[in-house]
């Protein structure tokens, strides 16, 4: 679902299989070696929260945490892509304080600022969809209950 805000398109877009494969390999083969680099480390956890599988995100966010904390250097990137990464996995609580904190060092930053918009966004349409389950729950609730006062009173 492509995006009308430009600068927060890294929330939408995903890698191409191949494109995240050249990623892994790279990482894998530093892996083998013994030292795996943060650049190398930074670039495969930026796929993979850019990639359309839940469980790849998920791992990307953490190769991306552990990145913001050991690598106070890379600390804005990852901060950055650790919002896209919770965004991306519906935690919009979790996007929303790492967008926050970015934020409050840039306030600024177009991205950013974008990808604020599109978390607003998505916790209000979750909020009315909330809404519908439970108006709907509600009568659904009441529709037993007066079914079972009405047989009662038989």
């Amino acid at each position: 679902m492509p995006t009308e805000l430009p600068y927060a398109a890294e929330a939408e877009t995903s890698l191409s299989y191949d494109e995240l494969e050249v990623l892994r390999s790279q990482y894998y083969k530093e892996v083998q070696d013994g030292h795996v680099s943060t650049q190398t480390k930074f670039n495969y956890g930026w796929g993979l929260v850019k990639s359309q599988a839940q469980e790849l995100q998920t791992e990307g966010v953490k190769l991306l945490q552990e990145i913001y904390q050991s690598a106070p250097s890379h600390r804005r990137e990852c901060t950055y892509y650790i919002a896209v990464g919770y965004y991306k996995l519906r935690n919009y609580a979790y996007a929303r304080k790492f967008n926050d904190l970015l934020l409050s060092v840039e306030p600024q930053n177009m991205q950013a600022q974008s990808l604020k918009t599109l978390i607003d966004r998505a916790v209000q349409r979750d909020g009315y969809i909330g809404m519908g389950i439970v108006a709907g729950a509600a009568a659904v609730t009441g529709i037993i209950v007066a079914s079972l006062v009405k047989r009662t009173r038989r």
